[in-house]
């Protein structure tokens, strides 16, 4: 299990763990959910267009996941979000389905980028994950208290000076090159729930920006982890074990916390609060 070709695997999917975990922190925190579902649907059509052209998969990952984002936040600017993201979403499907009625040569591969394939990732996969990965850790990082207090209290940030619409549309591109990283792990169709399940967990223990990030990361660690044992062990698709994995500690999360203290939820959610107007 820890040598030969599943060391890669071990090296990219625990990358794209620590990236999904911290960026999913905003897409929770945001509600941001749908976002993280409609982006990879625009990376699995640039993976086929770069397939279908014989080029670098991870390229048209990072290329079209990029568009997709920006296309969302320039609809964002005419009307609703959730109207934008879907508009994307469905764009990104029907070309998605053009080019893979165009490029059936690849359906193994395709099909991998679906469902994630951790197991075939190999050596030519763990240098641009690895500089994706270190990208958005930075941005992350440049980013945390700025786009924490936009996602909190939006009113307070933009009356601070603060433009709520860039960091909105540096939040999407952070969304959008980690679903290049993660895609090939998870899948097109299951990589929202390692950026939500995770999170959503951290999120509902503890209230604390900080702690809440790290929380999310390592619970994130710990389901790719599990699920790479899980499949290879039993031979099912990762992105099984991801899923439930995901939606279980979801359940966690709400069960923990509607058994806190109620009179201690109001003074942890206005720490938060407190915490972010602090910058």
């Amino acid at each position: 299990m820890f040598s030969g070709f599943m060391v890669d695997s071990w090296i990219v999917a625990s990358l794209a763990a620590i990236v999904a975990g911290s960026v999913g922190f905003f897409v929770v925190m945001r509600g941001s959910a749908f976002v993280a579902h409609a982006v990879p649907q625009g990376a699995f059509a640039g993976a086929a267009a770069a397939s279908l052209l014989g080029m670098s998969t991870i390229l048209g990952l990072g290329v079209f996941s990029v568009l997709t984002a920006l296309l969302i936040g320039r609809l964002e600017r005419r009307g609703r979000h959730d109207v934008a993201v879907a508009l994307a979403l469905v764009l990104m499907l029907a070309l998605g389905a053009l080019l893979l009625n165009w490029n059936t040569a690849y359906e193994p591969e395709i099909f991998s980028l679906l469902f994630g394939e951790v197991l075939g990732i190999n050596d030519s996969q763990v240098g641009p994950t690895l500089l994706l990965a270190v990208v958005c850790c930075v941005g992350v990082i440049a980013l945390f208290r700025p786009l924490l207090l936009v996602s909190a209290v939006p009113d307070v940030a933009e009356a601070g000076g603060l433009h709520v619409g860039r960091y909105r549309l540096a939040f999407l591109v952070l969304v959008a090159l980690a679903t290049s990283m993660t895609l090939p792990v998870v899948g097109a169709l299951l990589i929202f729930s390692l950026m939500v399940g995770p999170p959503a967990f951290a999120r509902a223990v503890t209230a604390e920006p900080v702690r809440a990030l790290a929380l999310s990361t390592l619970v994130a660690l710990v389901t790719v982890w599990v699920s790479i044992a899980g499949a290879y062990q039993w031979n099912w698709p990762v992105g099984f074990f991801i899923g439930t994995l995901s939606a279980v500690w979801y359940v966690l999360g709400r069960v923990i916390a509607s058994r806190a203290m109620p009179w201690r939820r109001p003074r942890r959610a206005g720490r938060a609060a407190a915490e972010s107007a602090a910058y």
